[in-house]
């Protein structure tokens, strides 16, 4: 169906031709946030164009990460609260349980969910208001020529195939942030030191990673023992520096995986082609030292989550010292052109598809792990044109734009409280591992993670989704927010990327109708607006 829609939306495509009258809003990220985005526009009854670089349509929120990281339900509205709304109805309907009885909670909304079933909520979502989307279709990343501007304003954005888009206002809903990047907005990567903005969970983290740690020292080296032998793979030497020190680090990545233990609609793991066990040595080592320094492998032998969806599916993601998260593997990614990632993604594809070989079939894996990997499988209903593997890399943190308000730990904890908020977020600030060292005991470490409660919502600033006024005055970047890389540990989650990408198109309509820069837009209209669209702006009572 996705294919079907990319298809009958793509004969749009020559309405956007340099020739033509140029959109309303140029939506660029074919993400959660910019299907909501594009959605919110047309509402507003704006022209608007969704423009997804692969052939991906919904980002995380179609490729596996079915456990909603919601943190409290109450700070989520707006479309973003319908879109769980909707998959509530698309679960009342008894035919879409077939491979188990209906489980539906309580409450309008549910949280967890297939891949297929959030593809086609946002596919009617998209029909519904006839906007037109195009996939496969990556911005031109030579600097000059991939946008276009004058006076401080994008013109234009020009594809690598030749099309260009030209808008009165842009959004930025990728992951990445490369129509960002290619504006000249400026944007940090990796963490800040705690000194740059007064923080105390920025930096190097040696003294809080304590969860997803070694529990029992694991050798680092080839050879057990000998250092002259080297390190295994995506080991460093170390130790890091002190605690608290910046370095242009991001954290790691890994896909989200759908799994499911129904036999008739399981595949075999599939062996990858340059399947190698030496890989997995270090997961090996750990497994040796005793499940209890793996999460949740007590229960089910198994070094990685098995949140369960509806019909027996997964959200499968990393858990334990060594895991699916392919560790110090992404710090290239962020600023690498098309090569870079697509090489990337395919070593993490490839390290995630061999450890699951591994784990079923290596004799050296303990019994019962192996025992427990062979119950599951890849669904055959989930990503037929990818061989049922999700697309879509977990980029849990790339490029962050810094503007005039940059979101902070002092605003997750709400020792500062934002005057122009567009929406709230209110999970843990959460950064996994970053990197892999040797400690001053000769053993391996994991560096980075941290999980710290803001103990409710806080708001988010308007200032924060847009560039300051000398380097854009008509774009809007909802998913690459300014923020600390702490921060953006709490926010980067798919509701709140909708929420503040339903934010961002409400404000590109009313700059449209002002005829104003972006940074113009009145706040106490802004608000009325929001608020009329179940925007939640309010802290609730404790």
């Amino acid at each position: 169906m996705l294919l079907a829609l990319g298809a009958s939306l793509g004969s749009s495509v020559g309405l956007a031709e340099n020739n033509q009258p140029p959109y309303d809003i140029v939506v660029y990220g074919g993400t959660s946030a910019g299907i909501v985005a594009a959605v919110q526009a047309a509402r507003l009854g704006h022209s608007v164009v969704v423009i997804e670089p692969t052939a991906h349509l919904g980002g995380l929120t179609t490729g596996g990460l079915g456990a909603t990281d919601t943190g409290d339900t109450r700070a989520i509205g707006g479309i973003s609260r319908e879109f769980y709304q909707r998959l509530n109805q698309y679960y009342q309907d008894p035919t879409a349980w077939p491979h188990e009885e209906p489980n539906l909670p309580d409450g309008d909304a549910i949280w967890r969910f297939e891949p297929k079933a959030a593809r086609q909520v946002f596919e009617e979502m998209l029909a519904e208001s006839n906007i037109p989307v195009v996939v496969n279709e990556r911005l031109n990343l030579i600097k000059g020529e991939g946008v276009k501007k004058e006076d401080g304003r994008i013109q234009s954005i020009h594809m690598e195939g030749g099309k260009s888009y030209r808008g009165r206002m842009f959004i930025d809903a990728t992951y990445e942030g490369d129509l960002m990047a290619l504006a000249g907005v400026s944007y940090a990567i990796g963490r800040e030191g705690n000194d740059v903005y007064g923080e105390t969970l920025n930096g190097v983290q040696t003294a809080r990673a304590v969860s997803h740690q070694f529990a029992a020292a694991v050798d680092p080296f080839t050879e057990p023992g000998n250092p002259l032998s080297g390190l295994l793979e995506g080991i460093e030497p170390g130790p890091p520096p002190p605690d608290g020190t910046g370095d242009d680090r991001i954290q790691a990545y890994c896909f989200r995986m759908c799994l499911t233990n129904v036999p008739e609609n399981r595949l075999p793991f599939p062996k990858p082609d340059n399947y190698d066990p030496a890989r997995y040595e270090l997961l090996l080592r750990s497994l040796q030292t005793g499940a209890n320094q793996h999460l949740r492998m007590r229960q089910n032998h198994i070094p990685f989550t098995l949140t369960l969806m509806p019909n027996r599916k997964t959200d499968s993601n990393n858990a334990g010292p060594v895991s699916l998260n392919y560790v110090g593997m992404n710090y290239n990614y962020p600023e690498g052109d098309y090569a870079t990632r697509e090489a990337i993604v395919a070593a993490h594809r490839s390290y995630q598809m061999g450890l699951l070989w591994f784990l079923t079939h290596d004799e050296r894996v303990p019994e019962a792990t192996r025992e427990a990997m062979s119950h599951w499988g890849l669904p055959a209903d989930e990503f037929p044109e990818t061989d049922h593997w999700t697309p879509q890399l977990y980029i849990r943190e790339a490029r962050r734009m810094v503007s005039e308000y940059v979101m902070t730990e002092h605003d997750c904890v709400r020792r500062r409280i934002a005057e122009d908020p567009i929406g709230m977020g209110s999970y843990n600030m959460d950064s996994h591992n970053v990197q892999r060292y040797v400690s001053r005991e000769g053993a391996v470490r994991n560096e980075g993670d941290v999980q710290v409660s803001p103990r409710g919502p806080y708001l988010i600033s308007y200032r924060s989704i847009v560039p300051k006024r000398e380097e854009s005055t008509n774009l809007f970047v909802p998913v690459c927010v300014s923020s600390s890389h702490i921060a953006f540990g709490s926010i980067r989650m798919e509701p709140v990327f909708m929420i503040l990408a339903q934010s961002a198109a409400t404000a590109a309509s009313l700059a449209i109708k002002g005829d104003l820069d972006v940074q113009d837009v009145e706040y106490a209209h802004l608000r009325e607006k929001l608020l009329a669209a179940d925007q939640r702006l309010d802290l609730p009572s404790r």
